[in-house]
């Protein structure tokens, strides 16, 4: 009965050697790939926007063109002259 139970001792020691040689490898390896070991948090995915959100977005884009269109007819007709 004590053998058994040293036997089921060992195997969990065994198993977690071999789990943290896992881990440890895996670091080298992620290391060697990178030239890093560190671990970054990934921002989310961003959320869609809300209908009126993107239509304010549409709306002041709309203007940007205008305002780069009006600019860009300013310039074309001061190269012109």
């Amino acid at each position: 009965m004590a053998d058994s139970f040293l036997n089921a001792i060992f195997a969990v020691v065994d198993f977690v050697f071999d789990l943290w040689n896992a881990i440890d490898s895996t670091k080298r390896l992620s290391q060697q790939a990178t030239g890093s070991d560190k671990i970054v948090n990934v921002p989310p995915d961003p959320k869609p926007l809300p209908p009126a959100a993107q239509r304010a977005l549409a709306e002041a884009e709309d203007r940007e063109r205008g305002r780069e269109r009006a600019a860009q007819a300013a310039s074309g007709t001061d190269q012109a002259s």
